[in-house]
């Protein structure tokens, strides 16, 4: 063998009488897997689909977005806004921000974790191809956005059909 010459894993592994075993980086906790996810029509408006079965405590995808003063937080009329801490808002507004399509349920399949100042959406359930991932956005956001207008969830549409029925 040339001086220089770099052993390769299999070169070594030879020289000891063993297989080579190419070893591979374990992803991170917080790396998104590569699900597919389609932005479609829902009850809401749009929303995020799995394309394919998601599971159960999977990272599916991170919430991005530009950093926002307070002063923006305050004045901003976007509603794709999420507060990371008391010192740091996301506005998540750009459709680059894919994430930005998961809408809120009372019974949600989702939920996000913040890590070093990053949202990252996480599975809380087995989901299934073609199911809408959800997530709950909270009580404030909820009773200032949501109630208002009339939660479109599957749980309160399922209540409103069956009220309706009723009468």
């Amino acid at each position: 063998m040339p001086i220089g010459h770099a052993l390769s894993l299999a070169d070594v592994a030879e020289k000891k009488g063993k297989k080579a075993i190419a070893k591979t980086k374990k992803p991170g906790k917080y790396e998104p897997g590569n699900f597919i996810l389609k932005v479609k029509r829902s009850t809401a408006g749009l929303g995020l689909f799995a394309g394919e079965p998601i599971p159960k405590g999977k990272c599916v995808i991170e919430y991005t977005g530009r950093q926002i003063s307070k002063e923006e937080e305050y004045s901003s009329k976007s509603q794709y806004l999420f507060e990371i801490n008391k010192n740091k808002t996301i506005d998540g507004s750009a459709r680059s921000n894919t994430a930005r399509y998961i809408n809120f349920s009372h019974v949600p399949n989702c939920e996000p974790e913040i890590h070093k100042g990053r949202v990252f959406i996480f599975s809380i359930k087995n989901i299934k191809a073609g199911e809408e991932l959800s997530y709950d956005y909270g009580k404030d956001f909820y009773e200032e956005h949501i109630k208002p207008k009339g939660c479109k969830c599957p749980r309160c549409l399922a209540k409103a059909g069956k009220n309706k029925e009723n009468n």
